[in-house]
């Protein structure tokens, strides 16, 4: 996460998150690095569907493809972009060992994270399977994950 802030500031870059079921351990790893005050915009944990509309993730889409859904994901990621005006948006959604009343669809264990580039317009996806066994740990995985995946964007950009 170190190299990831540090290539935000020298990119003059800033990151918004919305997450779901990680409960805001991506944007506390971002926040627990020096510097960061300079790239992280805002964080929103959005466990509800209430919510992730109210945040402004369009209804039907949520309706349509359920709120465990790569749809879903990246209306997050550019939601909370466009919301701060940051320069990448990351939206996390997905169950982590349990079963959620309220939204039966979707496969247990399974994460979808997008992270909406403004500059170029473009998402980037991941689709994680994760465990089950220890929801500490799944959030750590996805966490590791995502960060591969930000560090991959970020030298290339």
């Amino acid at each position: 996460m170190y190299e990831i802030v540090n290539l935000l500031i020298k990119k003059g870059k800033t990151i918004s998150t919305m997450e779901s079921c990680t409960g805001g351990a991506l944007v506390n790893e971002i926040t627990n690095i020096p510097g960061s005050s300079e790239v992280i915009k805002f964080s929103a944990v959005t466990y509800s569907n209430e919510f992730k509309i109210k945040m402004g993730v369009p209804k039907e889409i949520i309706e349509k493809y359920t709120v465990y859904s790569m749809k879903t994901a990246k209306a997050m990621a550019k939601t909370i972009s466009k919301f701060t005006e940051s320069d990448y948006g990351v939206g996390i959604t997905g169950k982590l060992n349990r079963v959620d009343p309220y939204n039966k669809m979707g496969n247990d264990n399974e994460v979808f994270v997008s992270i909406y580039d403004k500059e170029t317009n473009k998402y980037y996806e991941l689709d994680i399977m994760v465990n089950g066994n220890n929801r500490q740990e799944n959030k750590n995985e996805v966490i590791d994950k995502i960060t591969e995946m930000l560090l991959s964007i970020l030298k290339n950009s």
